[in-house]
C-alpha cells in the first residue's frame, strides 16, 4: 500500500534525479565503459592496451560525436575497436535525440498546459504510449537515413573504386552511422582527402549531415505536414531558415576565401570540385567534422568565419551540438526587435515567451564563459597561438571534429580540457536549457524596478 507520509514522500521527491542529472549520469557511464573496451589489447591493431587517457579522449569524442582524436582511427584500432567506436557513435547520437524530444514534449506539455491555464504551476506526466512512440519514430527515422546513405556509398565503393563486398559493406556502414550522427570519424588516416572531388560520396554524407542536424522534432513534422508550411512550429521553421541561411553564406565564405590557397581548394582545376569542397566544409561546421582537405592549410579569416559557425551549430534534439541555430535565431530576433524600438519579439507571427530570451542569454554566456575559459588554460599549459588553440576548443565545444592538427601534440592534461569541453558541449546546452525552463519558482513579491545605463 503506498505510503501518504508528507515526510516521506518529501524525502523520495528530493531523492529523485533532475532529468538533468540523468542525462549527465548515462553520458558519462557509456563513456566509461566505451574508455575501457577501448583500452583492451583486442581495441587495437597491435594487440597491446591503449592508454587509459587516450581511450577516455577517442571514446568522449565518440559518444559526443565530436569527431577529434589523438590516435589515427585507420590505424590504431583493431575491427573490434572500430566496431566499439561506431556503436557509441550510435548510441551518442541515438541518445541524445531521444533525450532531448523527450524534454521538448515534457516542456511543450508544460508550456500549453500553463497557456491554456493562465500561469497554472503544473507539469503533465508523458504516457508510456507516447514515449513509446517517440522513441520509435526516433530510431526508425535514424536508421532508415543511415540506411539510404549505407546503400549509395556500398554502390561507390564498390564500382567506382573496387572495393570488395566485404570492404564496401563495412566502410558503407561505419560513414553513414558516423555522418547522421554528425561525428565525423573516417576510416582513412587523411579523412576524406581521398574524395574531395567525388560528388557520389561527399553529398550523400553532406545530406546524412545536414538531416541528422535538424533534429528529430523538425524531421518529424516534415514528414506528417511538408505540404502545410503554415502549419510548422516556430522549432521547425527557425531551423529550416537558419540552415537555408548559414550553409549557403559558409559555402560562399569559405570558397572565397580559400578559392586561389594551394593547400586546399587552389589545388583542383576544376572549379565545380573547388565549390563541392567548400560546400562540403560549409555543412562540416554545422558540427560534423569531416574533411576534405587539410584545415591546418586554410588561412586564418577562414578558420575565424568558421569558428563562427561552429559555435551555432545545428537544430535542437538532434545530432548536432553548439549554441543550435534556434539560439541564435532567437537572440538575432531579440537583437532586431530591439533595433526597431518594439515591445515583444515576435517570430514568424508568434510572439515569443519572455522566459526563452533568458534561456537563450544564459546558453550563450555559459558557453562562451567555458569556450574562453579552455582557451587560457590550454594556451597557459602548451604555448601553442590563440587563432589555432580557440579553433580546436570551439570546435570541441560544437562536437565538430574538425582540427588545425594540433590536438595530436597537446599533452595529456590539454587533451583532459578538451574532453569536458566535448561533453559540456554535447550536455550542457540541453541540461542547461532543460534545466532552466522546468525550474519555476513562484516569487510572492517584487523588487522596485530601476534601469542601469546599457552601452
Amino acid at each position: 500500500m503506498p505510503t501518504t507520509d508528507p515526510a516521506r514522500l518529501r524525502r523520495r521527491r528530493r531523492a529523485r534525479l533532475h532529468p538533468a542529472q540523468v542525462v549527465v549520469a548515462g553520458f558519462a557511464g557509456v563513456i566509461m565503459l566505451g574508455a575501457l573496451l577501448l583500452t583492451l589489447p583486442v581495441s587495437a591493431a597491435s594487440g597491446t592496451a591503449t592508454d587509459f587517457d587516450d581511450a577516455v579522449f577517442t571514446a568522449t569524442s565518440a559518444v559526443c560525436v565530436t569527431g577529434l582524436v589523438t590516435l589515427d582511427t585507420a590505424t590504431h584500432w583493431s575491427g573490434f575497436g572500430l566496431t566499439v567506436i561506431m556503436l557509441l557513435i550510435q548510441v551518442g547520437g541515438l541518445g541524445i535525440m531521444i533525450v532531448a524530444t523527450l524534454i521538448g514534449v515534457l516542456l511543450a506539455r508544460r508550456l500549453s498546459v500553463r497557456s491554456r491555464l493562465n500561469a497554472a504551476a503544473e507539469t503533465t506526466a508523458i504516457g508510456r504510449d507516447d514515449v513509446r512512440r517517440v522513441v520509435k519514430g526516433i530510431v526508425l527515422t535514424s536508421f532508415s537515413i543511415e540506411a539510404v546513405v549505407f546503400v549509395l556509398l556500398f554502390l561507390r565503393f564498390v564500382g567506382g573504386y573496387g572495393y570488395d563486398v566485404g570492404k564496401g559493406l563495412w566502410h558503407a556502414l561505419f560513414h553513414a552511422v558516423s555522418s547522421f550522427n554528425n561525428a565525423g570519424f573516417a576510416l582513412y588516416t587523411d579523412n576524406l582527402i581521398p574524395f574531395a572531388a567525388d560528388p557520389f560520396i561527399c553529398l550523400p554524407i553532406c545530406a546524412a549531415i545536414i538531416l541528422g542536424g535538424f533534429g528529430f522534432p523538425v524531421l518529424m513534422q516534415l514528414r506528417r505536414e511538408w505540404r502545410h508550411p503554415l502549419r510548422w512550429s516556430m522549432n521547425t521553421r527557425l531551423v529550416l531558415w537558419g540552415t537555408a541561411l548559414l550553409i549557403p553564406v559558409g559555402t560562399i565564405y569559405i570558397t572565397v576565401i580559400e578559392w586561389s590557397n594551394p593547400g586546399t581548394l587552389g589545388q583542383y582545376e576544376n572549379p565545380w570540385s573547388r565549390l563541392l569542397i567548400g560546400f562540403f566544409h560549409a555543412v562540416q561546421v554545422r558540427t560534423a567534422g569531416f574533411n576534405s582537405v587539410d584545415v591546418g592549410l586554410m588561412h586564418d579569416e577562414t578558420w575565424v568565419g568558421m569558428d563562427v559557425l561552429m559555435f551555432i551549430g545545428g537544430g535542437p534534439a538532434g545530432t548536432a551540438g553548439g549554441i543550435k541555430v534556434t539560439t541564435f535565431g532567437v537572440l538575432l530576433f531579440i537583437l532586431l526587435t530591439e533595433l526597431r524600438g518594439e515591445g515583444a519579439v515576435n517570430i514568424f507571427g508568434k510572439r515569443l515567451s519572455r522566459a526563452v530570451h533568458r534561456q537563450a542569454i544564459s546558453v550563450v554566456l555559459v558557453a562562451i564563459g567555458a569556450v574562453m575559459s579552455a582557451v587560457v588554460a590550454i594556451m597557459i599549459i602548451t604555448g601553442l597561438p590563440f587563432d589555432r588553440v580557440l579553433f580546436e576548443a570551439v570546435s570541441a565545444f560544437g562536437t565538430v571534429g574538425l582540427t588545425t592538427g594540433i590536438t595530436w601534440e597537446m599533452p595529456p592534461s590539454a587533451e583532459m580540457i578538451l574532453v569536458v569541453l566535448m561533453f559540456l558541449g554535447r550536455i550542457g546546452p540541453l541540461t542547461l536549457g532543460s534545466a532552466l525552463a522546468l525550474r519555476d519558482r513562484r516569487i510572492l513579491y517584487e523588487y522596485p524596478k530601476e534601469r542601469p545605463a546599457i552601452g
